[in-house]
């Protein structure tokens, strides 16, 4: 299983690959929406971890673009946003986003495992965790 930490946050793009790896996860990482696109494109990730708030284009894009792209459109993509509003889940499920979680409630990466280990069909756009 391979996925894909999009994250500018140094230290919790480290954390959360770090994490994932302790899971028994290949990571790769990146800290922008382009040069995520770039390393989704290249290494065909099996999940995807995607910050919203990004330096160059935010999430919502990202998603969009790997949605769009027949090498990443199933792949699921669980999104991290302290934006915990009505309006943001919509636009998240709107967008393709599988999941999105709050960092800012504590939550196990553990929950990642069975979604993970599943299809990504089975991983619907309207599941939010908040």
């Amino acid at each position: 299983m391979h996925v894909l930490v999009i994250e500018d946050d140094p230290e919790i793009n480290h954390l959360l690959c770090a994490y994932a790896q302790l899971a028994g996860f290949d990571t790769d990482s990146a800290s922008g929406g382009l040069d995520a696109l770039k390393v989704a494109a290249d290494h065909r990730p099996d999940l995807v971890l995607l910050d919203l708030m990004l330096p160059d284009m935010d999430g919502m894009e990202v998603c969009r673009r790997l949605r769009a792209a027949p090498t990443t459109a199933a792949v699921p993509v669980i999104m991290l946003t302290a934006r915990t509003g009505e309006s943001t889940r919509q636009q998240a499920r709107q967008c393709g986003v599988s999941v999105s979680l709050s960092p800012l409630i504590p939550f196990s990466l553990s929950i990642l495992s069975p979604r993970a280990s599943s299809s990504p069909r089975s991983i619907h756009p309207d599941q939010t965790a908040y």
